[in-house]
């Protein structure tokens, strides 16, 4: 090939990355290789070329649009967004959910997975800001679904605000599965918005233990409001495509790591 064929080649991939972080929001460059057809090592060089233009924010072991810190996806947005990590990721969760359990369950895409996980049990109880979630639960026999009040925000279909920090302020509840737009080490989990923030600070401290529950294209991402500083993650779910080296460090800060390994990489 010659070398206006491979600049040409080089071209047309990079486009092709804009798409698919302009489609999601952020990508792991893992996923992204998957997608372009092309080597980690590839993709990590057109992620930086990417950023020396001010089309992409690289982000430890991923990329996203610019401005991301401070950008709330809606809900339509991320419904599909990894699929099938979340899908891993609500199983594994649903293991540290017992039988006559009281929980806590924040809004998100994984969190309403993790929902469809909890129908079949007995004598559970799920606190929820998420009207997907609630709706998910609505029909299982064996699960109480308790929604505080407040004002609902329509990009993540959940309720926020004052309202609703109070009436979580008198509820007590074991665990609280909480999302959010990225997670790391240095900061724990954060959001892009102080409202929902706030609200998910109220659902964890309704909690004897707070879980994160992220995808791997959110481990080793920050975002603008932090929601759950990393010494107050009893434990992360996330999926075996997440920067090992973020999981270790949260690890050595006492937090709990169960990486859910994808079907499509079992046996590599």
């Amino acid at each position: 090939m010659t070398d206006d064929g491979r600049t040409t080649f080089a071209a047309a991939r990079r486009e092709r990355i804009m798409e698919l972080v302009r489609a999601n929001g952020s990508m792991a460059l893992r996923d992204i290789a998957t997608q372009v057809r092309a080597s980690e090592v590839t993709v990590r060089r057109d992620v930086r070329a990417l950023e020396a233009e001010g089309l992409i924010d690289r982000r430890r072991g991923g990329a996203a649009l610019p401005g991301q810190l401070g950008h709330d996806q809606s809900y339509a947005q991320m419904t599909g967004h990894n699929a099938p990590q979340k899908r891993a990721i609500a199983a594994a969760a649903a293991r540290l959910v017992d039988d006559d359990d009281a929980i806590a369950l924040g809004p998100g895409t994984t969190a309403e997975a993790l929902a469809r996980e909890l129908v079949g049990r007995r004598n559970l109880t799920v606190v929820t800001t998420s009207l997907p979630a609630a709706d998910v639960l609505s029909g299982a026999p064996g699960v109480e679904v308790v929604m505080p009040g407040g004002t609902l925000r329509s990009s993540i279909r959940a309720l926020v605000g004052t309202a609703t920090e109070q009436a979580l302020a008198g509820l007590r509840v074991r665990r609280a599965f909480v999302t959010g737009n990225g997670v790391t080490a240095d900061r724990g989990l954060s959001t892009p918005n102080p409202a929902v923030a706030a609200t998910d600070r109220a659902l964890v401290a309704a909690a004897q233990e707070a879980i994160v529950l992220a995808d791997s294209s959110k481990v080793g991402t920050d975002t603008m409001v932090q929601t759950v500083p990393p010494e107050q993650i009893a434990h992360l779910v996330t999926d075996n495509r997440a920067d090992p080296e973020v999981l270790m460090t949260l690890e050595d800060a006492g937090t709990l790591v169960h990486v859910a390994v994808l079907d499509t990489d079992r046996g590599e």
